[in-house]
């Protein structure tokens, strides 16, 4: 049996039809840039994040800059931003001019560790990125009395926590913005590139949509030196239909998770852990293991295919070098980063296959 990490195709035979009607609808109104799609959708995401308003952006790494540059952070500005987390969240803070600084992750949930963040802040940090990282919420508490107390700016980024909940509020509605990637493999996919900024700040969602609009509200009318990035028509139209799917695929990975604890409950193996008070929505299933790369390399040849994110933390990167970070600055997140390794996880994913999997793993790693 050959088990896809990700099976994008599976989903798509789920909707065929009616993502064909939606994209059809586009090239026969020709709203291929705006255009009634977009409104729908930055409304309906507005809607499904309980905040007032959406901007939909070209990229989840385009919505952390513009985020970041509608808050007027840039040169000799620091942004305080977790070590375990995809380089996006680094080199959006890099776009700006701004400097990151980086704070090891938590043993348990791999979220930034919350308790290490007082102690990196300086008089020129402007704001702290709490990176929901493979679905998990980040302990959101903490860093808001934090930012409060320094007076900085509390950023989502959410581009893996679509439909996640801390404490009975839905990732986007927490701090001051929040920022989603709709690449196609995240829980809310689109068939290209797309992202969005969500916030209750009206002025702030302006600024991003002024920005991402060559800094301009009326065409040819330029306020700003702003840039493009802009969700096109066709990618809108499609995460208008998965939206009306997003709960139930959700639960489809919440069970995945669930039977994948239950399986592998006796074995050597480090799970991931759900925090009572958090809602993960699992765009990621990942496991702690010794010989990460034998046990990869073995599944593999089972057929079974599997993930690592990421090999390698930000600041041991050739990309940040620069910064002068040595090695075991960030001891959790550079021993986790060899150990980690992510299982396949998609809401179609069957029981067959699972068990398949957990089969497997117990006989490598046991």
């Amino acid at each position: 049996m050959t088990i896809p990490f990700l099976d994008l195709k599976a989903q798509y035979k789920s909707i065929k039809g009616e993502v064909k009607e939606a994209v059809e609808q586009i090239f026969e109104t020709c709203a291929f840039v705006g255009g009634k799609e977009v409104e729908a959708f930055e409304k309906n995401f507005a809607d499904y994040c309980n905040v007032s308003y959406c901007v939909g952006v070209g990229n989840g790494t385009d919505a952390l800059w513009l985020t970041l540059k509608a808050m007027d952070i840039g040169p000799g500005d620091e942004v305080i931003v977790p070590a375990n987390t995809f380089i996006a969240t680094a080199e959006a803070i890099s776009a700006v001019g701004a400097q990151p600084v980086f704070v090891d992750h938590d043993k348990d949930t791999y979220t930034i560790n919350t308790g290490e963040i007082s102690a990196r802040i300086s008089e020129k940090t402007k704001a702290i990125i709490a990176v929901h990282l493979y679905g998990q919420p980040a302990d959101m508490d903490p860093i808001l009395e934090i930012a409060a107390k320094h007076g900085i700016k509390v950023i989502e980024d959410a581009a893996q926590a679509h439909g996640a909940e801390y404490k009975g509020r839905r990732i986007g509605s927490i701090g001051d913005a929040a920022c989603f990637s709709f690449y196609p493999g995240k829980n809310l996919g689109a068939y290209g590139d797309g992202g969005a900024v969500v916030t209750n700040d009206q002025k702030l969602a302006d600024q991003v949509r002024l920005l991402s609009q060559h800094g301009s509200k009326v065409k040819y009318s330029h306020e700003i030196a702003g840039y493009n990035s802009r969700l096109d028509g066709i990618q809108a139209a499609i995460l208008n239909v998965k939206m009306k799917y997003i709960e139930q695929w959700t639960e489809a990975r919440r069970k995945n998770a669930s039977l994948y604890r239950e399986l592998l409950k006796d074995t050597n193996l480090i799970l991931p852990i759900e925090k009572e008070d958090v809602k993960h929505v699992y765009h990621l299933f990942v496991v702690r293991v010794k010989d990460r790369d034998t046990v990869q390399r073995l599944l593999l040849e089972r057929g079974i295919q599997t993930g690592i994110h990421y090999p390698t933390p930000i600041h041991l990167t050739e990309a940040y070098k620069g910064l002068g970070i040595s090695a075991g600055t960030f001891p959790i997140s550079e021993e986790y980063a060899s150990d980690l390794l992510s299982l396949p996880m998609f809401a179609e994913l069957t029981k067959k296959q699972i068990k398949e999997i957990c089969k497997a793993l117990k006989d490598i790693v046991n």
